[in-house]
């Protein structure tokens, strides 16, 4: 599959196998914090609490305005959808790696790897249900740490029966700590140009 093939590829399998068919976030992990907003332009038509926050369904990076009178902390999780929010009163909307604070970028680690860790039957699931991207590569070889050796390891074990879990995984397949090489696929696809998306929304 080319890559506009496997965009869909990728949407219609989300919709069915995934059973995922928003196409916003609902909640998302605060990254950052800023109590007295930012000065940039683009923020001076909204007084208030800045948030910094990473999307728990597609990992979008958002900014937001959180209520008066409310402190926020790293991990926290907030309601962005859009009935009654509780903590946040306006979604400035999506932005790029590049625009994330210091703090926000040494955060998203642990925090992208908290909702995959939360999300752990969803991602065994795409490592039971996905398929090559191309005739030569498949799309576990996107992951990084993942080559020909344990994709086919991969591939053959899950003939046999589905993983369960990622310990079903890591045991069976050899695969060393799944939910970190997921991570590490995630922030590859939000702080570069990525052809394929497994994981995250285009921008």
């Amino acid at each position: 599959m080319r890559g506009n093939e496997f965009s869909r590829y990728r949407e219609e399998r989300t919709e069915r196998t995934f059973e995922s068919s928003k196409r916003y976030e609902e909640y998302a992990y605060v990254l950052d914090y800023l109590p007295r907003g930012r000065s940039e332009a683009r923020h001076r038509y909204r007084a208030g609490a800045l948030v910094q926050a990473v999307g728990e369904e597609y990992f979008t990076l958002l900014e937001a305005i959180a209520k008066e009178g409310l402190a926020l902390k790293s991990y926290d999780r907030v309601y962005v959808g859009k009935n009654n929010r509780e903590t946040i009163t306006y979604i400035i909307g999506r932005i790029s790696y590049d625009e994330l604070t210091a703090n926000a970028k040494m955060e998203l680690s642990e925090v992208v790897e908290k909702i995959i860790l939360g999300r752990e039957s969803w991602f065994v699931n795409f490592f039971n249900a996905v398929q090559a991207v191309t005739p030569r590569m498949h799309a576990l070889e996107l992951i990084p740490g993942i080559g020909k050796k344990y994709m086919w390891q991969i591939l053959d074990e899950r003939e046999r029966k589905s993983f369960e879990s990622f310990e079903d995984l890591q045991q069976r397949a050899d695969v060393p700590s799944p939910a970190k090489l997921v991570t590490k696929r995630v922030l590859v696809e939000l702080s570069e140009e990525s052809k394929y998306r497994l994981f995250t929304r285009a921008p």
